[in-house]
């Protein structure tokens, strides 16, 4: 079934720019040296940040970070990103814009994360990276000009994913407290698209099918059981879970279980602001100069500075 005449006419162009990738183990390698040719750092300084590499020390390696800090200071709130692939590719350097953007609109600390990729490094190697990046940000936190009780987590797809299994990590772990949430259409459940579970067929079509969120999955996971807080949409109860923010879009594979995550947070009385865009697909963001994109950005900035006690511009 062709969802295409479902997809905003402004979207179109998406589908010759980021045709859906058909993924292998032997040709993961090549999707990410297509990713990070297509990845520069843009210009920090013009936009009043000061954006440096850091590397925090966890209990197996070194985790590779960048640092955005305004200029202008408005809020001692941070914000950690972690960024999409599917969680078998993506790079932190690729979320440069909008990091920066974040740093310089809210005037907040921004880390972002260079965690491991499966299926090199699967379960918990992600997780464990994303957890090392929280404590330092709480460890760091009186140096860096940040207020521990005001840290907030977030990410895209995989990195969505990655961000809702650290807040679940912390609440269970009880040493860094999370502030907030910020997901955009998160990869919450290993089971969506797969033959037990294929889901509404008008989404999945553009970008992240269900053939790459099987693959996605099966890598991430590794030998290791689909179960939380590796696998949020598995957890028990989301009680006790930091307010959040859920965005996700009519087309994609995720919408539903966003929805659902959504749903089980706001019964557990969880302060959760649900968005779904109509006409939109995965990672329909990405295509520069289109009227959905800026929405996105607006209420992006919107959202978390409303939750973190500032406001953007």
């Amino acid at each position: 079934m062709s969802t295409e005449h479902l997809l905003d006419p402004e979207l179109l162009p998406i589908l010759q720019q980021m045709p859906a990738f058909n993924f292998t183990r032997e040709n993961l390698d090549k999707f990410r040296r297509a990713g990070a040719a297509a990845t520069a750092l843009g210009d920090a300084e013009a936009a009043g940040v000061r954006r440096e590499s850091v590397t925090i020390a966890s209990a197996d390696r070194d985790v590779p970070c960048l640092l955005y800090t305004p200029k202008a200071r408005k809020s001692e709130a941070a914000y950690l990103h972690i960024h999409g692939g599917g969680y078998v590719g993506g790079q932190m350097e690729r979320s440069d814009p909008m990091n920066t953007l974040i740093a310089s609109q809210l005037g907040i600390t921004v880390l972002a994360v260079g965690y491991r990729l499966a299926p090199e490094h699967p379960v918990p190697a992600p997780l464990d990276d994303c957890y090392a990046a929280l404590a330092w940000l709480h460890d760091e936190a009186q140096r860096l000009g940040v207020d521990r009780d005001r840290i907030a987590i977030g990410g895209e797809s995989a990195g969505g994913g990655l961000a809702a299994a650290l807040a679940i990590r912390a609440r269970d772990a009880g040493d860094y407290a999370v502030y907030h949430q910020h997901l955009t259409y998160p990869m919450l459940d290993n089971l969506t698209g797969s033959a037990s579970a294929p889901g509404d067929p008008l989404v999945g079509e553009f970008v992240w099918t269900r053939k790459s969120n099987e693959f996605g999955w099966s890598c991430y996971l590794g030998d290791h059981p689909a179960e939380a807080p590796y696998v949020p949409a598995r957890v028990a109860s989301v009680e006790g879970l930091p307010p959040t923010w859920m965005f996700t879009v009519a087309l994609d594979l995720f919408r539903d279980e966003n929805i659902e995550y959504a749903q089980r947070l706001l019964t557990a009385g969880v302060p959760t602001e649900l968005v779904v865009l109509p006409g939109a697909c995965h990672a329909f963001q990405v295509l520069p100069g289109t009227s959905l994109g800026k929405r996105y950005v607006a209420d992006h900035l919107l959202a978390l500075g409303k939750a973190l006690g500032v406001q953007a511009g």
